[in-house]
């Protein structure tokens, strides 16, 4: 299971050390990755490690970001039956003649 540690505050957080430290002592879980986000105003702070497990690709790196790199988000979860799903969704799927 990935580790997810983070802190909101009303005032900006200048000593931001600690929050790696803390990231870094969950490092049994998630070995595979880690990443950090920092909201502009220094108010939020978000650290992830990743444990791969099925999605080994560099792509489910975290914290991910939409395209403007404004928000972000940092989750932990793995859909187990994806070939199944998948091949449900394809199947739903109106393929053109």
């Amino acid at each position: 299971m990935c580790g997810i540690i983070g802190i909101p505050s009303t005032y900006a957080i200048s000593q931001r050390h600690w929050l790696a430290a803390g990231r870094d002592a969950m490092g049994h879980r998630g070995p595979d990755d880690a990443g950090e986000w920092w909201s502009p105003d220094g108010r939020v702070g978000l650290r992830h490690r990743r444990l791969s497990i099925i999605d080994l690709c560099p792509a489910g790196h975290q914290l991910m970001r939409d395209s403007t790199r404004i928000t972000s988000i940092v989750l932990n979860g793995e859909q187990y039956n994806s070939k199944d799903f998948r091949s449900e969704l394809l199947a739903l799927e109106v393929m053109p003649p």
